[in-house]
């Protein structure tokens, strides 16, 4: 199994792109979770599709053109799972197919892969622009509130990322090659274990100490990002995988790398993650645990 990535463990926090290079093959994750992941995202866009899919006029080229990329990857990269069909590819276990020319085909394409998968479309004026999207596991946003938006509006609420990273990311969708996929690797704790967390039910407003390791897990998120050669669109792919706090607190290195990294970002970035409430309680209960510390691991498997 690829080990979640930790990208905390790297040094002080900064609110930062933090871009690096991907392998084309190893653009989706399968893992031991991918037949209950599947389910559930095909259970969601059954009772919830309003909440997890939608796809805007004219994002059709896209759409079909990404059903296509997601199934030549998946004959090529998990033959284990998948076989190849005329027009379309099979589940190798159920038997079931999906097709090239499904009426959906981004409502297909997710629901093939654990991943929730974003298109993004050059506007007008260039600016990039959100236009279909099959998102099941969400974490405190909506895809109707999203949609049609550029990217500084979509991450609006994000403190300082318009002064910041607006423009760095404008040039970098702008710029993005085919042949240079990438990835970046963002993280979260809540105090629920559910995969689809539109809200923000999840907050704590206060912490017992002894039951940190209990009450929290740790969300992360590998993004990845390629661009469609025929239609230039961007696809946003979000995997996410969660472990609880206790977990991850039993590398002394971990608990101390993460105590630091809540410590050092801002009052208005710790509320915006749901823990400034918290901070303090937590960081006590995970600096108990990194005593010890030494060589820091770089992700968990």
């Amino acid at each position: 199994m690829r080990s979640t990535p930790l990208v905390f463990l790297e040094g002080p926090w900064k609110l930062a792109m933090g871009l690096r290079a991907l392998d084309p093959a190893d653009w989706l994750w399968l893992d031991e979770r991918w037949e209950e992941e599947v389910a559930e995202r095909r259970r969601l866009s059954r009772e919830r599709r309003e909440l997890v899919y939608a796809a805007l006029p004219g994002s059709e080229p896209a759409c079909a053109e990404l059903l296509e990329t997601v199934i030549g990857w998946l004959v090529r990269h998990a033959p284990e799972r998948f076989t190849k069909r005329d027009r379309g590819i099979e589940i190798r276990s159920t038997g079931e197919r999906s097709t090239l020319d499904a009426p959906e085909p981004l409502l297909a394409a997710g629901q093939l892969v654990q991943e929730d998968l974003l298109l993004l479309e050059a506007g007008p004026d260039g600016s990039y622009l959100l236009t279909a999207g099959h998102i099941c596991f969400p974490l405190h946003w909506k895809l109707a509130d999203k949609l049609g938006r550029s990217l500084r509006a979509i991450h609006d609420p994000v403190p300082a990322f318009g002064e910041r990273l607006g423009t760095p990311t404008d040039r970098f969708f702008s710029a993005l090659e085919v042949d240079r996929p990438v990835w970046r690797a963002n993280w979260s704790l809540t105090s629920k274990a559910a995969l689809c967390l539109p809200d923000r039910s999840d907050r704590l407003r206060e912490l017992d100490p002894e039951s940190a390791g209990q009450r929290l897990w740790l969300r992360v998120e590998r993004q990845t990002l390629r661009r469609l050669p025929r239609s230039r669109a961007v696809v946003f792919a979000i995997k996410t995988r969660i472990h609880r706090l206790d977990e991850i607190a039993a590398d002394p290195a971990v608990a101390g790398a993460l105590a630091a990294r809540i410590r050092e970002m801002s009052d208005a970035m710790a509320e915006y993650k749901g823990l400034l409430a918290i901070r303090d309680s937590l960081a006590s209960w995970l600096d108990a645990r990194s005593i010890g510390a030494k060589e820091l691991p770089t992700a968990l498997g």
